[in-house]
């Protein structure tokens, strides 16, 4: 297929453009990093930069290709205002969406996120009513970014609604890469009490990156929510014995398919979409949560 990446040039942007370009499909990308004018390599990728904000500039990107990767996003809530962050991710959505149904494009990979249901940046203290968390979980999100991510999924319901356009959302948890494991991971690998409101899921970027690439070779009806996330947990910890420790009853404790257990399953993306994980943070860092290699 062709298939269009947007953000590409972002941390899970430059991973799903490698890894669909080694799946064989034909891709093209946009961001906004300005492109330089010198002699492109062989085997360089299209690129175009456009703000996806504005209708014109993302219905030039999205015309003539079969599917759409959409990761442009304003990546969390706090560096920017709060409209900044919902306007543009709300209608960097909206007009790649539209744009792809307008065109007729098949195929439209979301990238949402794990802070849907409201547990990451809730400007009240908000946990999970149970773990591992799972698609089913009631929304309540309270801060900017998830709400633009939530009302994206919504969109994702309407265009299937009245077009044939098929689209799945995916929520990642925490993304690590081999530049960030130690600073972001390494505290909760060697003490537990560190705690984060993923209750210490996270997700490889290379482990997404093929996720992503199984959602848009999918030939799945509708739109789907899939949760992405490692199945073991941030330290490889008994997560029955550390959600009980730190959170007693709050939180309900449901099954778990490993003693180390991830905060978030994604049960539901290795059933339907074929999906095995590959990479974990023991690949990365040693049980002191220092890097093994640079």
């Amino acid at each position: 297929m062709k298939v269009l990446i947007t953000g590409a040039h972002g941390k899970v942007g430059r991973a799903a453009t490698q890894a669909m370009k080694e799946a064989g499909h034909d891709v093209v990308t946009t961001d906004l990093t300005r492109p330089g004018f010198e002699r492109k390599p062989e085997g360089t990728l299209k690129y175009t930069m456009a703000d996806l904000t504005d209708a014109g500039q993302a219905y030039a990107v999205v015309r003539d290709v079969d599917a759409v990767v959409h990761v442009a996003a304003i990546p969390e809530p706090t560096g920017n205002p709060p409209h900044v962050v919902f306007q543009t991710n709300l209608m960097a959505t909206f007009n790649v969406l539209e744009a792809a149904i307008r065109f007729g494009v098949k195929r439209f990979v979301n990238i949402s996120s794990e802070t849907v249901p409201g547990f990451f940046f809730p400007e009240r203290d908000f946990l999970p009513d149970y773990a591992p968390v799972d698609e089913n979980h009631p929304i309540h999100p309270q801060d900017p970014y998830a709400l633009s991510k939530h009302f994206g999924e919504q969109l994702m319901d309407a265009a299937i609604a009245r077009s044939d356009i098929q689209c799945i959302s995916i929520r990642p948890s925490w993304v690590q890469f081999e530049g960030n494991y130690e600073q972001n991971l390494g505290p909760q690998v060697r003490d537990a009490s560190v705690l984060s409101p993923n209750l210490w899921s996270y997700i490889d970027v290379y482990d997404l990156a093929d996720a992503i690439v199984l959602a848009t070779e999918s030939e799945l009806p509708g739109h789907e929510v899939f949760y992405i996330a490692s199945p073991d947990n941030v330290g490889g910890h008994d997560f029955a014995e550390i959600l009980t420790k730190y959170y007693g009853d709050t939180i309900e404790l449901r099954s778990l398919d490993r003693t180390d257990a991830s905060g978030i399953t994604s049960a539901k993306a290795q059933r339907m979409l074929g999906w095995t994980p590959k990479r974990s943070w023991r690949d990365y860092l040693d049980s002191d949560g220092r890097a093994l290699r640079k």
